[in-house]
């Protein structure tokens, strides 16, 4: 429901265009994400919706990077401690598994990656970055996932503290979502 939240904000910047999520298909089937990447999971879902839909979708896989874990959590951020995992029990995997480590050591950048299909099979996909630190215990109410634990550089409130239209107007998901704005306005 957040991501959802997040788009309706965005899409408010360009005219005359419907969006609805899957929640109005309740009987879609999202296919598996399989890709090593955020933008390949991204092509897997919006070309497989595009096809079992027949409309224009736009998909979004994204996730936290820290390279001192290797780059986890990765494409597995939802997922991070494990497949029915919550938010709360990814963030304590990400603490623990980060323990000991100081300043540079904490770097870490959320990553977005959005794909644009139509059934027809023509794609666009874009990324988007924002690079932080992870803190060493959560702090703030809003946002979801690891946004109680990351502090993008310059600021020094997490993400869960920023007021939304703040946090909206600086993520990853918006400067993908930005290199989409011309595509995405060209399809009225």
């Amino acid at each position: 429901m957040h991501k959802i939240r997040e788009f309706r904000e965005m899409f408010k910047a360009i005219k005359d265009i419907d969006i609805i999520s899957l929640i109005n298909f309740p009987d879609y089937v999202p296919p598996e994400e399989t890709g090593e990447t955020f933008q390949e999971n991204a092509l897997i879902k919006a070309r497989h919706a595009a096809q079992h839909l027949n409309r224009i979708a736009l998909a979004d896989d994204s996730g936290l990077v820290v390279p001192c874990l290797k780059g986890a959590p990765g494409v597995y951020s939802r997922r991070y401690a494990g497949p029915e995992a919550n938010d709360a029990d990814n963030r304590r995997k990400l603490l623990q598994d980060m323990q000991g480590l100081s300043d540079i050591q904490r770097s870490a950048y959320f990553e977005c990656s959005l794909a644009l299909c139509r059934p027809d099979g023509w794609e666009k996909c874009t990324s988007g970055i924002c690079e932080g630190h992870i803190i060493t215990e959560e702090r703030g109410r809003n946002g979801f996932g690891y946004d109680a634990l990351f502090v993008k550089n310059d600021y020094d409130k997490t993400f869960a503290e920023l007021d939304e239209s703040v946090k909206n107007r600086i993520s990853h998901r918006h400067k993908s979502f930005e290199k989409l704005i011309y595509t995405l306005e060209t399809l009225k």
